[in-house]
């Protein structure tokens, strides 16, 4: 998805992506976040759960995650992976991120254009009706959330430790370093039981759903 941002310089977006503490002020769908360890310092793993649309269980995914600032463009990626640290729980159903990111684009100083990718997998066992319709939401409601969130970043940081940004100055960073013996073949990540869910009626998202918009 594309997307021309206004009122919104192409260097807030990133820090807007990549500062955990305000992502809790604008992500209204995040339970529970938090970084695990690095390999360099522009790549770090990390545990995210997600809010599912009552009555579906709640998703969560580990993923390894890079960033990097060209000046000209930016960029944000990330896929799944597999660290000893944090198998699957029972109380989400842990899904698959093959690849998601974006690429942020400078316009002029206060604009830029945002593309959006991803290819992901909610596993469990899902209607087909349910994996289309968050498929056509998801996109423009993350966009839609960006943007806001984007302009009242600065005010935001200017009030809550405003030179931490270690994904700009890497000093800051105090993630441990990955032990390679913590990654673990994804095949281990596939919960025993496959949660079935397809018994879900649209009627029962619907209102969920849009509440969210």
């Amino acid at each position: 998805m594309h997307s021309v941002l206004k009122g919104v310089s192409a260097s807030v977006l990133f820090d807007v992506l990549l500062d955990p503490d305000y992502r809790k002020k604008w992500d209204p769908y995040m339970v529970e976040s938090y970084e695990i360890c690095c390999l360099n310092p522009n790549t770090d793993i990390g545990y995210y759960a997600l809010k599912a649309p009552k009555p579906l269980k709640n998703r969560d995914l580990v993923l390894i995650r890079s960033w990097l600032d060209r000046g000209t463009e930016y960029y944000v990626m990330n896929r799944s992976i597999n660290h000893r640290s944090e198998p699957p729980r029972k109380t989400c159903i842990r899904a698959i991120s093959y690849i998601t990111g974006f690429v942020i684009m400078p316009l002029s100083q206060q604009s830029c254009e945002v593309t959006y990718i991803t290819q992901s997998d909610p596993k469990g066992k899902l209607p087909v009706w349910v994996v289309n319709k968050m498929t056509q939401l998801t996109a423009p409601m993350v966009m839609t959330r960006l943007a806001k969130a984007a302009k009242d970043y600065e005010s935001w940081k200017s009030k809550h430790n405003p030179c931490h940004k270690p994904w700009l100055f890497p000093e800051q960073m105090r993630l441990p370093r990955l032990k390679t013996t913590d990654i673990r073949p994804m095949q281990e990540t596939q919960q025993a039981e496959t949660i079935d869910e397809t018994d879900i009626m649209e009627d029962d998202l619907q209102e969920d759903i849009v509440g969210e918009m």
